[in-house]
């Protein structure tokens, strides 16, 4: 006989009642298979389990010992059970979360790591920070399951996007420059500033949106700079170098330096979306999709 789960869940009811009859009755089973079934366990062990040598049966030593096990090992495969259970509805796991640097301050990502937490707090959620091309590679290379990224991206087979927020541009000055103190600008009072930028291959969605912009105003920004990241720009600007447009979400930024005044005419927006491997089938990672969007759907987290 090779021994099944089912042996231990026999012998543990014998074992618990000290009584054929009554764990026969618990396990739903007729008394003389239950006895057949504890005889050919004992012959495979080679050991005798219960002591039957008296009106009321007992366990030997070796009976003891096989019980402690069995209860041990049918827990465990309980627990395994729940767990693989659980695995199935995406209640338990990892997913890898990346983010761009300027959607690390915009609420709508916050609320959705917030959101996802609550819903799901045996998940494990492990966060990395890099330019939207780094995070598009890193989907495509298995190395994170979700991101959050600034479009457009390249023309890729296998990735979608889900667009959740177009979140308005402001521009950023020095606190002692003369637009500071306006509520607001047009972008052709721009013409004469000495503009702070990104790097398209950075963060090219970002760059031609505010160029393209310019140059539709009738005039091509004059770069002074360009800033490896969104907060090294606003860095810039606190320090007099030019000014820039950037997301509103980053109005937290050298409140002291910098001053976030409003654009008029025409918006301009930075999109900011999830994204992810069309293919992907863990319901772990399909949940936090699901949370983003939801959490895109409680807005709005961005303000003119």
């Amino acid at each position: 006989m090779d021994m099944e789960l089912r042996h231990l869940r026999y012998f543990l009811s014998v074992a618990e009642e000290l009584n054929f009859t009554r764990a026969a009755r618990r396990l739903n089973i007729s008394q003389p298979p239950l006895t057949q079934q504890i005889k050919a366990l004992e012959a495979e062990l080679g050991v005798t389990l219960i002591d039957r040598s008296s009106y009321r049966i007992a366990l030997t030593d070796a009976g003891q010992a096989f019980a402690s096990e069995a209860a041990r090992i049918l827990d465990e495969v309980r627990n395994a059970a729940r767990l693989a259970r659980s695995a199935a509805r995406g209640a338990t796991g990892r997913v890898r979360v990346g983010f761009t640097e300027s959607a690390s301050f915009n609420p709508l990502v916050t609320s959705a790591l917030r959101g996802f937490r609550a819903a799901y707090p045996d998940v494990e959620v492990s966060l990395e920070e890099h330019p939207s091309t780094e995070l598009a590679m890193a989907l495509r290379e298995d190395r994170i399951d979700v991101g959050f990224v600034r479009p457009p991206l390249r023309e890729e087979r296998g990735l979608a996007f889900d667009l959740l927020e177009k979140e308005p541009l402001v521009v950023a000055v020095p606190g002692g420059h003369r637009l500071a103190r306006r509520r607001s600008v047009v972008l052709t009072d721009l013409a004469a500033e000495t503009f702070i930028l990104y790097p398209r291959t950075v963060r090219p969605g970002l760059a031609d949106e505010v160029v393209s912009a310019c140059e539709a105003a009738g005039f091509t920004p004059r770069v002074g700079q360009h800033a490896p990241q969104l907060s090294s720009t606003i860095n810039l600007v606190g320090a007099s170098l030019g000014i820039s447009i950037v997301p509103a979400s980053m109005r937290s930024l050298q409140p002291r330096t910098v001053v976030y005044v409003p654009l008029q005419g025409e918006p301009l927006h930075a999109l900011l979306g999830t994204a992810y491997r069309t293919d992907e089938r863990s319901a772990v990672v399909r949940h936090f999709i699901e949370q983003a969007k939801a959490a895109a759907l409680a807005g709005p987290h961005i303000s003119d």
